[in-house]
């Protein structure tokens, strides 16, 4: 059984939701990055999902932008991102990773290549949030290949025709974006999911994940009693941002957010 199969199912013996958190891979800069994905990991934690810093992430809003464009200045670059893997795998042995980045970034340079050196690092799984399922056969190939996850998006305008489709093509699990538009902390949690996750359940066994705007305990504690796992993205990544010129206490602040988010998911 997979890391990822593996987590979904303690959590659902525990009764809850898996709480999954997204930072952006060297935000602020790789080494205060790293400490604060494993203040994470040390705090209710169950996936991380890590964004790969791209100039035009399009799916985005601007506190993701903007961490982006942080790693990005402070020389984030594949090697680095695949290093960070590395270094947390190492102490985490059992926690998923799963980037969450750009079909750009994997094509570049070769996709068979890109997928075997996220393997060899010690990733789990890839969203690529701008690779539709229709255009993903050679992705999904090499990830049968070398034993890697798919993940696949459904969102609130996804038609029932689709929905199989985009289950066919995942592995891992489902990321149900809740609600239309860009990345960002909203006042509060997306109507109708309730509906959704049976439309979802109904195509697939996979788990499904929810997010997009979902930033304090008690939306956590809404989703989650609905759905598989909760992603909170931005309420972390303001973490960094508010503390980007007292990087030393972001480890400290980003694992308290952590524990607090995280105890929404018992149901």
């Amino acid at each position: 059984m997979s890391r990822i199969a593996e987590t979904f199912a303690r959590v659902k013996a525990q009764n809850r939701a898996a709480f999954v958190a997204y930072l952006c891979a060297g935000d602020p800069d790789f080494e205060t990055s790293l400490e604060a994905c494993r203040a994470v990991l040390r705090n209710g934690v169950d996936l991380l999902e890590l964004g790969v810093p791209f100039s035009d992430p399009l799916a985005d809003g601007l506190t993701n932008q903007l961490a982006a464009q942080r790693a990005l200045a402070a020389g984030m670059n594949r090697a680095k991102v695949f290093e960070l893997v590395r270094r947390l795998r190492a102490e985490f042995a059992a926690v998923p990773i799963v980037f969450y980045t750009y079909y750009n970034l994997v094509f570049a340079n070769g996709v068979d290549d890109y997928v075997r050196e996220a393997k060899a690092a010690g990733l789990d799984g890839l969203l690529t949030l701008d690779l539709p399922p229709e255009e993903a056969g050679e992705l999904s190939a090499a990830c049968r290949a070398h034993g890697l996850e798919t993940v696949f998006i459904v969102a609130p305008t996804t038609p029932e025709t689709r929905l199989p489709v985009i289950a066919a093509a995942a592995t891992g699990f489902i990321y149900y974006v809740s609600r239309e538009g860009v990345t960002g902390v909203r006042t509060e949690a997306a109507q109708g999911i309730p509906e959704a996750m049976a439309r979802i359940k109904a195509a697939t066994k996979l788990p499904v994940v929810v997010g997009f705007g979902i930033s304090t305990r008690a939306q956590v504690a809404q989703v989650a009693a609905q759905a598989d796992g909760v992603v909170v993205g931005s309420a972390l990544v303001n973490v960094i941002r508010d503390h980007v010129n007292a990087r030393e206490q972001i480890a400290a602040r980003i694992g308290a957010v952590a524990a607090e988010l995280s105890a929404g998911t018992q149901r």
